[in-house]
């Protein structure tokens, strides 16, 4: 059976009910500041020197944000459904990114443009709540994932990992649940099998 098509409207009201509560006309603005994307496995949504102007969120599929370091690709974030991924600094400071956002899985995301978020949020006093409550999430991602590699040792990352994130660590390629946790996939695989005793 064919589910059913999800509108803005219900977008809209996921993300009020996960982050902020709305009136019926808070939820018509938030819904005019929803742009839906649609891309295939592999796509680069946003490359290397582009900037950042919207914050995504995640409505079905998986993205990765990565960067180049000495050649070598190096995974900064995975996102499943429900998730949240923006690419801060280019995002506030209105300059190009180093990183990169990839589409792991085929992904349906709806964007919320900076600009006309920031407008709106000016005159409501929700999605000014919204709008913070998406930025302190996101920041705390970061300081986990900042925590994680410097304090545990790789197998309690994993571990970690797969309580905080079981999704990702489902549907994600190993080479980039790896590349998250820096370590080599062979500490991985390593890691993976005394997890499972």
């Amino acid at each position: 059976m064919k589910e059913p098509a999800v509108t803005t409207r219900d977008i809209a009201r996921e993300l009020a009910r996960k982050y902020s509560t709305m009136t019926h006309d808070e939820l018509d603005i938030l819904e005019s500041v929803l742009v839906p994307r649609k891309y295939v496995k592999g796509t680069i949504i946003l490359k290397e020197g582009e900037q950042c102007r919207s914050i995504i969120y995640i409505h079905r599929g998986l993205l990765r944000q990565f960067y180049f370091k000495n050649g070598k690709e190096v995974t900064e974030y995975l996102a499943v459904d429900g998730d949240i991924v923006m690419c801060i600094e280019s995002l506030f400071k209105e300059e190009p990114s180093y990183l990169q956002v990839e589409a792991l899985e085929n992904t349906i995301l709806y964007e919320l443009p900076k600009q006309r978020l920031e407008q709106v949020a000016l005159h409501n006093v929700n999605i000014q709540i919204l709008y913070r409550k998406i930025l302190e999430e996101s920041l705390i991602i970061s300081q986990v994932h900042a925590d994680l590699l410097r304090f545990e040792t790789a197998e309690n990352r994993y571990r970690r990992m797969t309580r905080q994130m079981p999704q990702v660590v489902l549907r994600a390629p190993l080479v980039h649940i790896a590349s998250y946790l820096q370590m080599t996939p062979e500490t991985l695989s390593r890691v993976r099998s005394t997890a499972l005793l």
